[in-house]
């Protein structure tokens, strides 16, 4: 006999049993509180024909699912360790939220890290090191090349772009005024320009995406007098052209139905309580000289605030013929953000986010060596946003070419986020990645912008340590020839020697 079918026999005999008793024996209808609701549950998924499980093991199936669903906490609470976790791992996990609230940050008994595994990655020390009073505490980056008249001295580190919308309303005070607490700026994400960016006064940099939020018509095209009159606040300090972003690069923004309100599509000009896709692509240029004189266009109607782009490395020629752009039309942006194919916070499709883009180690010293190869890159900075969370990953990133940190993840955890993977489900536990009044209220602005900003200094800090601890005074001086990594057991090479530079305009003949 199946498990089925003795239920049924079992239930029909409880039912008669039941009925029998309760006629002599009153206690009986106590019983029946939390025997007819369970009997009531077996025949619904008998009944039912979903789910093959719950119809071949009425109530006792519906074990698999609660388990499965709980499945993410399991493991992260009692069975990763702290070096296994994905997409961040327990060790920065825990880092990021001592920073954050201002606690020791130290750890004990050594490394946790296989110092002999493959990929392992140092930097060196210098036997003559710096005390870290001689290096600069708080260095700051000026971006804007020669035809910005309003450049923008801009920190090591700030926030990567995260719309409001994708994020509470909460979250992006609490970032925004965090940013203001410790002179960072802030990227507003794709979705536009809210109030709640602004409540602050906290340095802005505008991303404008393919949807072109905050300064579109209403059909959806850019709106050149909308755009001017959010790029003339004071607040905004620069202006991103996002092309394309490593969590789904080729694909377009995605802002779920349950997170489009009314408040939102306002902000947005779409239609509330629909799901919001981006255009995978711009509809003001198709190639690089449409997108030179699109930087043109945004600087003059910003009033030379400084423009740049954002991208995912995909076709390599593609940049390659940006490059040619730049040169052909005499116009170059005042900086480049290199995102990683690793992925970040947007919800993207599984493909998109586990196997399209270049990682960002890989792009960032292609879009660095190219720049050097066709004479440009000294006229612009570069940004790199991917998974960078401590001072090491820092030092590693700008030794491969960047001027500047973008942080997603690491600005998220230091809001509160558990990494509870609910992101694209608006039911984000602890009130960052949500639309639910509920769920937001338990984010206390004034104590998680004090995070925040603790987060930002204590990395910042972190970084100069090493340097200091590396024999460098500036930041300039830190290269390739710094970074280490593990090739094999007995191999060991620099960054230098795995991404060799390039001749200073060697692809200018070419």
């Amino acid at each position: 006999m199946n498990v089925r079918n003795a239920f049924i026999l079992i239930a029909g005999l409880l039912l008669i049993s039941i009925a029998f008793i309760y006629q002599v024996w009153q206690p009986i209808q106590w019983a029946l509180l939390i025997v007819i609701p369970i009997i009531t549950l077996g025949i619904f998924d008998m009944l039912q024909s979903r789910q093959a499980i719950r119809r071949n093991f009425p109530v006792i199936g519906h074990g698999r699912y609660l388990l499965e669903k709980i499945r993410p906490e399991i493991m992260q609470y009692f069975v990763e360790t702290d070096t296994e976790g994905r997409p961040i791992n327990r060790i920065y996990r825990s880092l990021i939220y001592r920073r954050a609230k201002k606690v020791n940050d130290t750890v004990p008994f050594g490394t946790q890290m296989d110092v002999y595994r493959t990929g392992y990655e140092w930097m060196d020390f210098s036997m003559y090191a710096k005390d870290p009073k001689e290096v600069d505490a708080h260095p700051r980056v000026t971006v804007g090349g020669p035809d910005c008249s309003k450049p923008y001295s801009a920190s090591l580190l700030n926030i990567s772009a995260m719309s409001y919308g994708a994020l509470s309303k909460n979250a992006i005070m609490a970032l925004n005024k965090g940013a203001k607490i410790d002179g960072f700026a802030h990227n507003t994400g794709e979705g536009g320009i809210s109030p709640y960016h602004k409540k602050f006064g906290g340095d802005l940099i505008w991303q404008i995406g393919t949807g072109y939020f905050g300064s579109r018509t209403p059909g959806g095209e850019f709106c050149p007098i909308t755009f001017k009159e959010n790029a003339s606040l004071e607040q905004v300090k620069m202006i991103e052209i996002k092309l394309s972003q490593g969590a789904k690069p080729g694909h377009g923004g995605i802002l779920p139905a349950i997170k489009n309100t009314e408040e939102i599509s306002k902000i947005r000009h779409v239609e509330p309580h629909k799901d919001v896709h981006s255009p995978p692509g711009h509809s003001v240029f198709n190639d690089g000289t449409g997108l030179m004189m699109f930087i043109k266009q945004l600087r003059e109607l910003s009033g030379g605030k400084p423009i740049g782009f954002k991208l995912c490395i995909g076709r390599k020629e593609e940049f390659i013929n940006l490059c040619n752009s730049m040169i052909s039309t005499g116009i170059k942006p005042d900086f480049i953000t290199v995102d990683g194919g690793e992925g970040g916070t947007g919800a993207a499709p599984m493909e998109f986010s586990n196997s399209l883009g270049m990682p960002l180690r890989d792009g960032l010293s292609f879009v660095h060596d190219t720049l050097i190869g066709f004479g440009l890159r000294d006229d612009m900075k570069l940004m790199a946003s991917g998974k960078i969370i401590s001072g090491f990953h820092i030092a590693k990133t700008i030794a491969l070419g960047a001027d500047m940190i973008n942080s997603a993840r690491g600005m998220m955890m230091a809001l509160g986020c558990i990494q509870a993977l609910e992101c694209n489900n608006n039911t984000c536990p602890v009130g960052v990645a949500t639309q639910d009044k509920s769920l937001m209220h338990g984010l206390d602005v004034e104590n998680k912008a004090q995070r925040v900003a603790n987060f930002h200094h204590s990395t910042i800090h972190s970084f100069t340590e090493l340097m200091a601890a590396s024999g460098l005074e500036s930041v300039k001086d830190l290269d390739r020839s710094h970074i280490y990594r593990r090739i094999s057991m007995n191999k060991v090479m620099t960054y230098e020697q795995i991404y060799p530079y390039p001749v200073q305009g060697s692809l200018l003949s070419s």
